[in-house]
């Protein structure tokens, strides 16, 4: 409880707690200092440094990735934060050759066919000549206008998996080489669970609008004025919207960092509990027999499942979905090698593995094919991702599993020999969400939930979006949210 000697509300400056030093945190703080200049802000992160999954190592003269690489400018949040804080000179892009990624059938890569995109077949030609696909599986391809829409199709709130929805609109085959490996190689997600209605409503609004994904895209295609087989490659101009920054990502969060004042950076601080006290104020417990501290707001940006038991006494119901978010974990490893002791042209951004190829890994991304200058000449960096929702246990082989099948599987795909110049091994244990089917009306749910609490929000990857774009949407709109409630 406040203390009698504590300066009324409106005499002394907020104290607001941002809980989670990711990169929605980040941006919840950032926008909270812009938006009221003189409160007093608490970050607190359990871990001993901040950016979550924004995580780059230099070494050698070569910028090391070890969480994402990129971001996409179509959704323009992170663009637009870039610029706020000065690095617009930073930002470069993808490099302009070899835009495009790379399928695995059996033992062979094949590129993704021009014009295909997720869910999108946006070139019959390139599709029918792909030798992804069997005959079989390309006559189904071309039946997809005549693919039924089920009657549930049109009701407020439908939803089912990603599967579900290619399987029955593309077939089978085009669902399993194609469409599976890409939603994988995204959210490390089983696309039997994944919701359509939370990651591809547009498929979904597509189909009831037109009734046939082919028929949308001719629409849209005469919409802009041009015919189909005109319009530029689908992939490539998708892979040109993504940017990075020239030192890495790691230039982002330390640009973040240098907006917030030092003492309000709390590392090694794991919040154990949130709780609503009088005056309309909220405490926080930061660890057993430690004094409750007071905050006017409490911004929770940290993974749902942590944030459950933070309020599980303010709210129990609010808890429990928060807790039902579901959560995947991966392994990437980091593989350096000379380019001349790789056989394969290369000519890809990376690599996708279907499920049905029965191989131990879900992707590979060539780092140095797609921004070349985060590495010296005559290198190649190799990323190679295990784990997700479909392979869990790979994430519990010890390093020296990791890189020898990273290895091997490289040698095998893209005839990588002799010994990398480096590797490096990192986890990232419970770090994407799974948007399972039914996520909408849940996220619906906890934001109903939040509202009857005022001077409590959320924020992060959880809920709307995960990429860094919507992350940091996410958190800014949260800090917004906080502080009009502040403000009244």
């Amino acid at each position: 409880m406040p203390s009698s000697s504590d300066p009324p509300p409106s005499s002394r400056p907020p104290r607001i707690a941002v809980i989670g030093g990711g990169v929605s945190g980040l941006a919840a703080a950032h926008r909270l200092r812009k938006l009221i200049l003189h409160a007093e802000l608490q970050l607190f992160e359990a871990s001993d440094r901040l950016g979550g999954p924004l995580f780059t190592i230099a070494h050698d003269d070569s910028v090391l990735e070890q969480g994402a690489d990129s971001f996409l400018i179509k959704t323009p949040f992170a663009l637009d934060l870039c610029r706020e804080l000065g690095l617009s000179d930073e930002l470069i892009p993808t490099n302009e050759q070899h835009r495009r990624a790379l399928v695995v059938r059996g033992g062979r890569l094949v590129p993704v066919p021009e014009g295909f995109v997720l869910m999108k077949p946006q070139n019959l030609g390139a599709m029918l000549k792909s030798p992804l696909l069997s005959p079989l599986g390309k006559l189904r391809l071309l039946a997809e206008p005549l693919a039924l829409v089920p009657a549930a199709v049109n009701r407020p709130g439908y939803d089912e998996s990603v599967a579900s929805f290619a399987t029955r609109r593309l077939g089978r085959e085009t669902y399993e080489r194609l469409v599976e490996p890409l939603i994988a190689g995204i959210y490390v997600a089983d696309a039997r669970q994944l919701s359509l209605a939370a990651t591809y409503p547009e498929f979904l609004e597509a189909e009831r609008r037109h009734g046939s994904l082919w028929r949308a895209i001719r629409a849209a295609s005469r919409q802009d004025g041009r015919d189909e087989q005109q319009q530029p490659p689908a992939a490539a101009a998708r892979y040109g919207q993504f940017v990075t920054l020239r030192g890495g990502l790691r230039t982002f969060v330390a640009a973040l960092v240098d907006t917030l004042p030092r003492q309000a950076i709390r590392l090694r601080t794991p919040v154990m509990q949130v709780e609503r006290h009088a005056a309309g104020r909220w405490a926080i417990k930061t660890a057993p027999g430690a004094p409750l501290e007071h905050f006017d707001a409490v911004l929770i940006a940290a993974h749902a499942p942590q944030a459950a038991p933070m309020i599980q006494q303010c709210d129990a119901e609010l808890a429990r979905n928060l807790a039902s978010i579901e959560y995947a974990s991966s392994a990437v490893a980091t593989l350096v090698y000379h380019r001349q002791d790789i056989e394969h042209p290369l000519d890809g951004f990376g690599l996708v593995v279907p499920a049905i190829e029965h191989r131990p890994i879900v992707a590979a991304s060539f780092l140095t094919v797609k921004f070349p200058s985060h590495g010296p000449p005559g290198r190649a960096i190799v990323r190679v991702f295990s784990g997700g929702a479909l392979q869990p246990e790979m994430v519990d082989r010890d390093d020296h599993e990791l890189v020898a099948i990273a290895k091997q599987q490289m040698a095998e795909l893209i005839g990588a020999s002799g010994e990398p110049i480096e590797t490096r091994v990192i986890r990232w244990r419970d770090a994407m969400p799974q948007y399972h089917v039914g996520h909408v009306a849940r996220v619906e749910a906890i934001e109903q939930s939040i509202a009857a609490h005022p001077g409590l929000e959320l924020a992060g990857n959880a809920y709307r979006g995960v990429g860094i774009p919507q992350s940091i949407h996410s958190g800014r709109q949260a800090a917004e949210r906080l502080a009009k409630q502040l403000s009244t």
